[in-house]
């Protein structure tokens, strides 16, 4: 049997796993690496730090396997981050990341001057602070002499895949989030490329995700000890890859991760923009298109509230306490880093409301957990006004491994939620895509059907679907109130 890697280049480590082409995965392997903060709100790392720990975790993978089973490689990796090189291919600097938040003036450039109505025309979407093209804008104003010696741009993911095979090339659903890409068209945007000062060549050549690029340079052939040719199959952003992974692929399907932030992802076969493009309007891995939400703090704030309020580390005792607890008129707003989707506001911030001199700090866990699913509601309502009907989601992310948490969310979208059996994220997706790259199969959605399985399900209580669509009502009213203090 025929053997896969799946790569996963993430903001906190490398992540790669060995599949088998029935989706067992027969080993995984993570190398950390560290973040530069080189200022407040700046967010850095070199590429050579990806391309070292990658290198080091492949070989780590397969040692004791018969490497000539090995015949495809390809990646999810973290979205967003500007890599530039010159013209003899070396990092001019390091990567600002999808996190740094150095980019306010510019991304206000971009909505405000160039207008949202034109972005959107140009490329489905809004700028955001993370976004790749407003990285561009700044490089150029602060740094010219760094952004005159560019001759290639490129993103995380593809640093690696360049290295590979030598071949400049990225894929549609990572290039979605550059603000660079037609995304409805499927092509870079003469308009934005004009916006930005950048020329065409610079970029590298688009393919869709579960296309092969090129083959395994021999000399990381003979370095990982490989025997024959390793197709290169170029993959996909990490939540495309994921939703792979979990089989989101066919119109309505809809995949939820609960990581440090929180996404809902929903798949759809034809090109879709809500009104005021409070979603993400992305290429999916598949072929096809997606609508996304993202909320900057998801997990996060659980561990914020249990790690440096209540200083604990029992996530599972936290998890029982709240099952049965009511949190009448108790809200928390999510929002402790600023929030993307659907508000773009960096400046908001996290706050509990409604507390009493009756308020514990069971209700105060429990109304965390909800505040999370009612931020990705305001993301659903919004798909929901776009012509998508979602009945049920898988979940994935850290946050999943809370029952209590799954049947908030359950109830609160009043939606199905399913796990599947491998739950390993992008890497798995990852290796689907070289699959599919390789021949193994004819079709991602071939590859799904055969690859990812269910291991359960939550359906939604029906009285606490009443008793949540009346919380949110009011919800909903609170962010435009905060929104005026902060701002």
């Amino acid at each position: 049997m025929n053997l896969y890697i799946g790569i996963d280049v993430g903001t906190s480590g490398v992540k790669c796993l060995l599949v088998d082409t029935n989706g067992s995965v027969l080993n995984s392997v993570t190398e950390k690496y560290g973040v530069s903060y080189p200022h407040d709100g700046w967010c850095e790392q070199h590429p050579d730090t990806w391309l070292h720990a990658t290198v080091k975790a492949v070989k780590n993978l397969v040692i004791n396997v018969d490497k000539s089973l090995i015949k495809g490689i390809s990646f999810g990796g973290q979205m967003h981050g500007l890599v530039v090189l010159d013209k003899d291919d070396l990092v001019i600097r390091p990567c600002i990341l999808w996190n740094d938040g150095r980019t306010e003036k510019e991304t206000a450039y971009l909505n405000e001057v160039i207008g949202k109505r034109a972005l959107s025309n140009f490329t489905g979407n809004i700028a955001f602070a993370g976004f790749t093209a407003p990285k561009i804008l700044w490089l150029k104003e602060n740094e010219p002499q760094n952004f005159a010696k560019i001759s290639k741009i490129m993103l995380p993911k593809d640093y690696i895949s360049y290295c590979f095979t030598g071949v400049f090339a990225t894929d549609l659903s990572d290039a979605s989030g550059m603000l660079l890409l037609d995304v409805k068209n499927r092509c870079w945007s003469k308009n934005m490329l004009d916006i930005c000062g950048i020329s065409e060549d610079m970029l590298p050549t688009l393919y869709e995700s579960y296309q092969c690029v090129g083959l395994l340079k021999e000399e990381y052939k003979k370095e990982f000890g490989f025997l024959g040719d390793v197709k290169v199959t170029i993959g996909g952003g990490d939540n495309a890859a994921a939703a792979v992974g979990t089989g989101t692929v066919t119109t309505n399907s809809c995949n939820i991760s609960l990581g440090t932030s929180g996404t809902i992802f929903i798949s759809t076969d034809k090109f879709l923009v809500d009104e005021n493009n409070g979603l993400h309007s992305f290429c999916h891995a598949n072929g096809k298109w997606h609508l996304m939400g993202c909320i900057l703090s998801a997990a996060s704030c659980r561990q914020w509230w249990l790690e440096n309020i209540l200083e604990s580390d029992q996530y599972g005792l936290d998890d029982a306490e709240c099952n049965d607890i009511k949190t009448d008129g108790l809200f928390f707003l999510p929002y402790l880093v600023g929030e993307r989707s659907p508000h773009n506001d960096v400046n908001i911030r996290g706050a509990f409301i409604g507390i009493t001199p009756q308020t514990t700090k069971r209700q105060m866990s429990k109304a965390i957990m909800e505040g999370v699913a009612f931020a990705l509601k305001d993301c659903l309502e919004i798909a929901k006004k776009s012509g998508l009907c979602v009945k049920k989601a898988t979940i994935c992310g850290g946050g999943a491994k809370s029952n209590t948490w799954k049947q908030i969310i359950a109830d609160v979208l009043n939606v199905t939620m399913n796990t599947v059996m491998t739950e390993q994220g992008p890497s798995f997706g990852a290796s689907i895509l070289a699959m599919v790259g390789a021949g193994e199969y004819p079709s991602i959605d071939d590859a799904v059907s055969h690859m990812v399985k269910l291991s359960g399900s939550i359906l939604p209580i029906q009285n606490n679907v009443s008793y949540y669509e009346n919380k949110y009502q009011t919800f909903v009213k609170l962010y435009p109130s905060l929104k005026q203090i902060f701002n």
